[in-house]
């Protein structure tokens, strides 16, 4: 199976404020992404992570990728590039990359960490993304929240678990406020 996830930021206390997120401590945050991630995740199952997976934690990185199941795939966010430098890469994943093209036997994928608004074969490709967590005040959102082909796999919109690519599109379509009839619906 295929899952897509961004934006867990292990170990970033100040994510819990920041984004509204459903914790009490950054203990309490961590375990539950971790439980979360290895209820859905098997350790045949490939996973692309968007980026943001941790971010100003006290605990060495090793930490928590020896608990994550799956076959990981980073597309490296903003906040990667600290920990990353210190960290056994190919011990962990599958492959590190700035943007990479992928198809599943049905559909293509642009995943990046930043939501691009035009990508290589827009109309057959999706472009999946993170970055911008639950964010719906930016001046680029009326052209997210336009276009179906364009969805956010952060855990702020994906209920802090990886995510299939037909829950992802079931997630963006509520939190863009959406149907698949295209009839507004209430988040």
């Amino acid at each position: 199976m295929i899952f897509f996830t961004s934006d867990l930021h292990f170990g970033h206390e100040n994510c819990i404020r920041l984004c509204n997120r459903p914790f009490s401590s950054i203990e309490e945050m961590d375990e539950t992404l971790i439980e979360n991630w290895n209820h859905k995740v098997t350790g045949k199952d490939t996973v692309y992570i968007l980026g943001d997976l941790i971010y100003r934690s006290q605990k060495p990185p090793e930490e928590y990728l020896r608990r994550l199941r799956g076959k990981k795939h980073l597309i490296l966010g903003n906040h990667d590039r600290g920990w990353i430098r210190s960290c056994q890469t190919e011990q962990f994943f599958e492959s590190v990359n700035n943007l990479l093209y992928v198809a599943d036997g049905k559909r293509q994928y642009t995943l990046c960490h930043y939501p691009m608004m035009s990508w290589p074969h827009i109309m057959r490709c999706y472009m999946v993304f993170g970055h911008i967590h639950g964010n719906t005040d930016a001046d680029y959102w009326p052209l997210i929240q336009a276009n179906e082909r364009m969805l956010n796999a952060g855990v702020d919109v994906n209920h802090f678990e990886p995510v299939t690519f037909e829950e992802m599109e079931a997630n963006n379509l509520l939190h863009k406020g959406q149907s698949k009839s295209g009839l507004e619906v209430q988040p």
